[in-house]
């Protein structure tokens, strides 16, 4: 299962946040894994189970000088990907 995560540029236990609603506040989640249809399945701060597609989560990663951003983890995969033509 953490090989489907990788395919995708992420890793169980990586922190994520999405939108319940387009506009909405933003949640913040733990990745746990791959569901069978291909979104991520993840557990929100009150432990709840969720699976959500990539286009609606961001990734916590550092920026060039070390400050906290989110990416987009569409674009994530989409730059992993492509290292695998290399």
């Amino acid at each position: 299962m953490s090989d489907d995560l990788l395919a995708i540029g992420l890793r169980a236990g990586e922190q994520v946040r999405f939108r319940k609603v387009t506009g909405g506040q933003w949640q913040l989640a733990t990745v746990v894994g791959r569901a069978k249809d291909g979104s991520v399945a993840l557990r929100d701060a009150k432990g709840a189970a969720r699976n959500l597609p990539i286009d609606r989560l961001e990734v916590r990663t550092s920026g060039p000088r070390g400050a906290v951003t989110w990416e987009p983890v569409a674009a994530r995969a989409a730059r992993s990907e492509q290292l695998h033509l290399l």
